[in-house]
C-alpha cells in the first residue's frame, strides 16, 4: 500500500536520505529505529509532503508522488493526505477549541461530513482512546498523554488507510507513555496500517511486523523484530541496540 523507492533528500550539500527503499503492506505495523539524525523523521514526513524530496518516488494506495512542484503534485498530495493520518511529537492541537472540536475539524472541512455525523464518530473515537469525558474541555487542561490520545483520535476521524507516528511518546513521562502505547497497540490489533518512528523498544519488539534501522540516511538492516533484536547482522545495528 505504501512504497518508497530510492528516496533521496538533501539540505544544501548535506545528503539526509540516501536512496531509501521500503514497502509497507496493508495492515502492517512498520517501525523505524536508529540513531538521532539518521533521517527517520525526515523520511516519514516525505510520505505526506511535510518534507520535499529530491529523488525517487513515493506511492500511496496507487497515488504516485515525485519530486518537484506544480498543480498535479499538489492534487496528489491532497489525495494522499486524505488517506494518511499523522500524529506528531508535540500534539499540535488547536488550543482555543475543545477536544471534540479538534477531532471534528478535518472531517467537516476536508471530508465535508455533516457536523452531526462528525460529532457522532468523534465521540466514538474519544471513547476508544479513553477520553470521552474530556470531550468539552480545552487541550491545556489535559496531560501530555491525554493530548496525544486526542491527536490519535483526530487522525482516526479521517478514516485513514495508514497513520504516520513521529516519535509520539518522546515528550511524555513513563506513565502517560504507557497510555499512548496501549492505544497504539489496540490500533495495531485492529489491523491499522502504521509507520512509527520511535525509541520505545518494547513497542517495536511486541507490536511491529517489520523493523527498519536507519543510520546516516540509509536503511542498514530490516527484518522482523525477532531477526533485528535477537540476531542483528549489521555491526552498526548491534552497536545501536547496545546503546539503547
Amino acid at each position: 500500500m505504501i512504497r518508497l523507492s530510492e528516496i533521496t533528500k538533501r539540505y544544501g550539500q548535506m545528503e539526509i536520505l540516501r536512496g531509501v527503499t521500503l514497502e509497507v503492506a496493508s495492515g502492517e505495523v512498520c517501525v523505524l529505529l536508529g540513531p538521532s539524525g539518521g533521517g527517520k523523521s525526515t523520511l516519514l514526513r516525505t510520505i505526506n509532503g511535510l518534507e520535499t524530496f529530491d529523488g525517487g518516488t513515493i506511492e500511496v494506495a496507487g497515488l504516485k508522488l515525485v519530486p518537484g512542484t506544480g498543480i498535479e503534485r499538489d492534487r496528489t498530495l491532497h489525495e494522499i493526505r486524505k488517506r494518511v493520518g499523522m500524529v506528531f511529537q508535540q500534539f499540535n492541537l488547536f488550543p482555543h477549541r475543545t477536544v471534540l472540536e479538534n477531532v471534528i475539524e478535518a472531517p467537516v472541512h476536508v471530508l465535508r461530513q455533516s457536523k452531526e455525523e462528525a460529532i457522532q464518530r468523534a465521540r466514538g473515537l474519544l471513547d476508544r482512546v479513553g477520553l470521552l469525558e474530556k470531550a468539552h474541555t480545552r487541550p491545556a487542561s489535559l496531560s501530555g498523554g491525554q493530548q496525544q490520545r486526542v491527536a490519535i483520535a483526530r487522525a482516526l476521524a479521517m478514516n485513514p488507510e495508514a497513520i504516520l507516528f513521529d516519535e509520539p511518546t518522546s515528550a511524555l513521562d513513563p506513565r502517560t507513555t504507557a497510555e499512548v502505547i496501549s492505544v497504539m497497540q489496540d490500533l495495531a490489533q485492529s489491523g491499522q496500517q502504521m509507520i512509527v518512528v520511535t525509541h520505545a523498544m518494547s513497542f517495536a519488539k511486541t507490536v511491529a511486523h517489520r523493523v527498519h534501522i536507519l543510520q546516516a540516511g540509509r536503511i542498514i538492516e530490516s527484518g522482523t523484530p525477532e531477526q533485528v533484536f535477537e540476531n542483528p547482522q549489521n555491526p552498526a545495528t548491534r552497536e545501536f541496540l547496545k546503546s539503547e
